[in-house]
């Protein structure tokens, strides 16, 4: 991609999405309620962390291979997302003993709680298809920015420093700003901050993907691929 294309990174937090932008020596950062709203300033690549394309079962060959290039850390690629558990059910425990009784892995907590968002962004993708709108991992960035070697936990000291320290080498001077002035009061943790920098990293190198070939497509027709 040339210097001057507009890159948009977004991760998610509990009143919204943090939106970086980055065009040249453009570096933008926004705290946005919804997703139309987080996308509405205008991209030409945009990366979610948020999964996009589901299968019936929640099993995606692109979480297996995450998970594998993360070891010995594979647990920070959570797997199982599945529409019909936020379209059929409101409560966790109903909708874990419906995927028991299909045969299937229950859907843990923390990717329950995701659910709003996942299907926020499902609607939106399917809805505006002819967007580059892709989904990406920060664990993914970081591990290939650190040379492929795995880093300590981004909540630790060292693993947050570390992580600054690899955003700050690839150009993106405002994070300690960004992280600091405008971060506080919108309810955005600080690693939201560090991660939605990190897959508009992936949006706009795009150094790599999992799988590398053409992707799978789920039953809407979503390429099921996450980029780095």
């Amino acid at each position: 991609m040339s210097a001057r294309t507009k890159a948009l990174g977004l991760d998610g937090f509990s009143k919204g999405w943090v939106a970086v932008l980055l065009d040249g020596d453009v570096h933008e950062i926004r705290f946005c309620r919804d997703i139309a709203d987080a996308l509405s300033a205008g991209f030409d690549r945009a990366a979610i962390d948020i999964p996009i394309g589901m299968t019936d079962d929640g099993e995606r060959a692109c979480d297996r291979l995450a998970r594998e290039r993360l070891r010995p850390h594979s647990s920070r690629v959570f797997t199982g997302a599945r529409r019909w558990l936020w379209e059929e059910f409101s409560d966790p425990d109903e909708a874990n003993q419906d995927a028991l009784r299909r045969g299937q892995k229950k859907v843990s907590r923390q990717l329950w709680h995701l659910g709003p968002k996942i299907m926020e962004v499902d609607a939106f993708v399917q809805a505006h298809r002819a967007d580059d709108i892709r989904e990406a991992h920060p664990e993914l960035v970081f591990l290939r920015l650190n040379g492929g070697r795995p880093l300590p936990s981004k909540k630790s000291e060292e693993g947050f420093t570390l992580r600054h320290l690899l955003l700050e080498r690839q150009g993106i001077r405002a994070i300690d700003r960004w992280l600091t002035v405008d971060r506080i009061g919108t309810g955005a943790k600080a690693d939201d901050v560090l991660d939605a920098c990190a897959v508009a990293i992936a949006a706009r190198d795009t150094a790599g993907c999992v799988p590398e070939d053409i992707p799978p497509r789920d039953a809407c027709g979503l390429a099921m691929q996450i980029w780095f």
